[in-house]
């Protein structure tokens, strides 16, 4: 409880991502990022920030009595204190997930967060990043989210999917990024090609656009 994070801001909004979607949540957003995806939506979290305690943490958590938490970033397992903070948080009755970029080990996450686990796409510029034996590690109760920018990045992610067998692992989340893949577009190869997949949207953005702390 005593180990320090750098904090780049805690709020409470709505989900707008993932099979959550729609419910109050209160966010931690950890500081600091090892990838920089070309459409990545959170650079304000790459630097700066407050040093906290995980009993900081929680405080500032339960002042919105809400029982439902996700840990973000930036990536929140870059740094280490992040496990303890989602074994603290779990202790105390939260429910909690951890969305995270799938380049780092989620083996020593605790067993009863929500894994959101991405994968990265082609034209995110980071799919060399992808740490595929996260895959192995997937269970029924965590999630696999793909961005996809255009119709290559859908291709590629169709194909990785099929050849690993994803779709019987766990949920898996398709993505338009914002402003470049047309979201009926996307709708429309999921269609037509009958894939297994829950079509997300960014619904803080349409509520809300690019406003911080929501």
């Amino acid at each position: 409880m005593g180990r320090a994070l750098r904090v780049s801001e805690i709020f409470h909004s709505l989900q707008g991502e993932s099979t959550r979607v729609g419910l109050p949540t209160v966010f931690v957003r950890l500081t600091g990022c090892p990838l920089r995806c070309v459409w990545c939506d959170s650079a304000h979290a790459f630097t700066g920030g407050e040093s906290m305690s995980i009993a900081a943490v929680l405080e500032r958590v339960a002042a919105y009595a809400c029982p439902t938490v996700c840990v973000t970033g930036g990536e929140p397992l870059a740094q280490a204190a992040c496990l303890d903070l989602l074994v603290a948080l779990c202790d105390a009755g939260y429910s909690v997930s951890l969305e995270t970029s799938g380049a780092l080990d989620i083996g020593a996450v605790d067993a009863r967060v929500a894994r959101i686990v991405d994968l990265k796409a082609p034209d995110s510029g980071e799919s060399a990043k992808n740490r595929w034996e996260n895959l192995d590690l997937l269970r029924a109760g965590d999630e696999i989210k793909i961005v996809l920018a255009a119709r290559a990045d859908y291709d590629w992610a169709v194909a990785a999917c099929r050849e690993r067998r994803l779709f019987a692992r766990c949920p898996v989340l398709f993505s338009p990024v914002w402003d470049s893949l047309p979201p009926r577009q996307l709708a429309e190869w999921i269609l037509q090609d009958r894939l297994p997949v829950r079509m997300q949207l960014q619904m803080h953005k349409l509520l809300w656009g690019e406003a911080r702390g929501r």
